[in-house]
């Protein structure tokens, strides 16, 4: 239980405060800390989202940061794409999945790095 209350304050606060989806903490956390598969720990991640997202956007909102159209518009579109991602992370074995997971956040983690490097030079 313990585990799990560290990876729930830990990406909520992560998600307010940078804009990244929790996932990113709560996916490994969920595999590392307390077991998880990885089908398991992405599917109670999606489902954890939504609290965090909800309490976030409300304040992003308050401040004026939110621009509803777009918002609306993603959602919307990311309804089909959800399916169609939890379709093909079924047909995935967990080593794959895991793999593609690790992959995403190197290239994320990579075009961060070169965002902050163009801007400091």
């Amino acid at each position: 239980m313990s585990g799990a209350i560290a990876i729930g304050l830990a990406a909520g606060i992560i998600a307010g405060l940078l804009g990244v989806g929790g996932g990113v903490l709560f996916v490994p956390g969920l595999v590392l800390l307390l077991g998880l598969g990885q089908h398991q720990a992405e599917a109670t991640s999606l489902l954890a989202i939504v609290p965090v997202a909800i309490v976030g956007t409300y304040t992003q909102d308050r401040y004026g940061n939110v621009r509803r159209a777009d918002a609306l518009l993603l959602g919307l579109l990311s309804l089909a794409g959800a399916g169609a991602g939890v379709a093909l992370a079924n047909a995935l074995s967990g080593a794959v999945l895991r793999d593609a997971f690790a992959a995403l956040m190197v290239l994320v983690a990579a075009q961060l790095v070169r965002t902050v490097l163009r801007s400091d030079g």
